[in-house]
């Protein structure tokens, strides 16, 4: 077990390799009164520097909502072959990016998850947003 206090955890491979691979993250975010708010998603690292965690939804979501007025988060991953190869996280959202950017981030998530060039789950009018989230804490267990 390993813990740190920033992010560079982010760059260690065992950690990366969950964050590369084909593992929903969970994410934590707080609701107006201040209970949590929980859901599965897609997940990335920032290809700069690696250092932010990257998760995209759409304006006007929960999570999105939530993060607009308090950006705390919490993170969860997990080895889908190995559940006792997991990482957990806190940290907060620190940009909201929307636009091009994120129109095409979901397209390079949904080759990442779906093996698809673009994000079939489009609705009518909906606008993507990357929240990247600066860590914290990063907590990495693993055993067998």
């Amino acid at each position: 077990m390993t813990q740190s206090n920033n992010d560079n955890k982010l760059k260690d491979p065992s950690v990366k390799r969950l964050f590369e691979g084909k593992n929903f993250v969970f994410i934590s975010t707080l609701m107006k009164d201040g209970t949590p708010h929980l859901s599965p998603t897609w997940v990335d690292l920032e290809e700069q520097d690696g250092g932010h965690i990257l998760v995209n939804t759409a304006i006007g979501r929960v999570k999105q909502k939530n993060v607009s007025r308090n950006s705390n988060v919490a993170l969860a991953i997990y080895d889908q072959n190995n559940p006792y190869d997991m990482v957990s996280v806190r940290g907060r959202v620190v940009e909201q990016v929307s636009g091009d950017v994120a129109e095409k981030h979901i397209d390079k998530l949904a080759k990442k998850y779906m093996g698809l060039d673009k994000y079939p789950g489009r609705s009518a009018g909906e606008k993507r947003i990357i929240l990247k989230i600066k860590p914290k804490k990063v907590f990495h267990m693993k055993y067998g």
